[in-house]
C-alpha cells in the first residue's frame, strides 16, 4: 500500500527479493532477516554444507549463497519457496519491530561513516536524526526499501501465506533455537549445533523508549509495519515492545499440519 509523499522518494535502489536460502541437497530453506540473528544463523548453516566455500566472501553476503557454494544453495522468492512447501522444511526468525528498526538505524547510520549505497538512495545518511529516519521508512515505496528495514512479513509471506513452517523470535533465541533443532531432529535433517553469538552490539533494549518517544513515531511504524505486528506479535501490548524489558516468553509459531490457508492453522508450540 502506498504511503502518503511515497512519490516524492525517488531513486530507492530495488534490493534483492530472493529472501530464502535453498540448499540443493538437503529439504531445507532457510528465510533470512537482516538484523534478525541473520549473522550467527548463516554460519550455523555453513556446518552443513559437504564442500568448503570458495572465495573470500562473508557468510553474510546474498553473494556467498548464490555463487561461493559449489552450486549447494541458491537464493529464491518467497512465491518460489511457497511452491517448495511440501517437499522442503523451511524456517525463520523475527524481532519486535521497533527493537529492529532501532538496531537498524544504530548499526547502518551511526556506527558506518559510510552508508550502505541502498540506503543512499532511499535518501537515509550518516548521523541523521531518527524522527527524519522513520520519516523516509514511511514515505518510501515499500517496493525500494533496504532488506535491513523492510517488513519481516513481507519477507515472508507470499500470497497471504506464511511460508516458514517455524518462526522463532529473537527475544527467545536461545529456547527457539533448541525448539529448532528438536523439530529439524523430527524431519530427519541434519542437526544445526549450537548457535553461534555474531554481530552483537547492542546489550539491554532501552533505547527503544528513547527513541521513540513520541505517538506520531510510534503511530507510523504500527502503520507501516502492521502486518509484523498482527503475525508475529499480537500477543504483547505496544507498550510491552517499547519498554524493551524481557517479553514474557512464547513458543515459536510452528505449522504442523498440511497446506495451511491463514495464519489460524499455525500454533504456538513448545
Amino acid at each position: 500500500m502506498a504511503r502518503p509523499g511515497a512519490a516524492g522518494i525517488r531513486g530507492c535502489m530495488t534490493v534483492s527479493k530472493r529472501h530464502f536460502i535453498l540448499f540443493r541437497d538437503i529439504p531445507l530453506m532457510y528465510a533470512r532477516v537482516p538484523k534478525v540473528a541473520n549473522s550467527s544463523i548463516k554460519a550455523s548453516l555453513c556446518r552443513l554444507l559437504k564442500e568448503d566455500p570458495d572465495g573470500d566472501i562473508k557468510t553474510t553476503s546474498d553473494r556467498f549463497w548464490k555463487h561461493h557454494t559449489h552450486g549447494e544453495t541458491s537464493l529464491i522468492t518467497p512465491e518460489q519457496a511457497r511452491r517448495l512447501r511440501t517437499t522442503h522444511f523451511s524456517f525463520s526468525f523475527v524481532r519486535n519491530p521497533f527493537d529492529r528498526l532501532v538496531a537498524a538505524y544504530n548499526n547502518k547510520l551511526l556506527e558506518i561513516d559510510d552508508v550502505p549505497r541502498p540506503m543512499k538512495q532511499m535518501g537515509l545518511h550518516h548521523g541523521m536524526p531518527f524522527p527524519q529516519f522513520i520519516d523516509i521508512l514511511c514515505r518510501c515505496d515499500p517496493e525500494e526499501l533496504d532488506n535491513h528495514v523492510r517488513p519481516q512479513s513481507d519477507m515472508l509471506i507470499a500470497n497471504d501465506i506464511l511460508v516458514p513452517k517455524f518462526v522463532g523470535r529473537m527475544e527467545h533465541i536461545n529456547e527457539h533455537w533448541h525448539a529448532l533443532r528438536r523439530r529439524m531432529k523430527k524431519e530427519n535433517l541434519p542437526a544445526l549445533g549450537r548457535l553461534p553469538r555474531k554481530n552483537i552490539r547492542r546489550q539491554g533494549r532501552s533505547d527503544i523508549l528513547e527513541r521513540f518517544n513520541s505517538t506520531t513515531l510510534i503511530d507510523a511504524i504500527l502503520q507501516r509495519y502492521a502486518r509484523d505486528f498482527e503475525y508475529f506479535y499480537s500477543a504483547y501490548s505496544v507498550d510491552n515492545l517499547l519498554q524493551g524489558d524481557q517479553l514474557v516468553k512464547h513458543p515459536p509459531l510452528q505449522r504442523l499440519g498440511s497446506q495451511p490457508k491463514n495464519l489460524q492453522l499455525y500454533q504456538h508450540t513448545a
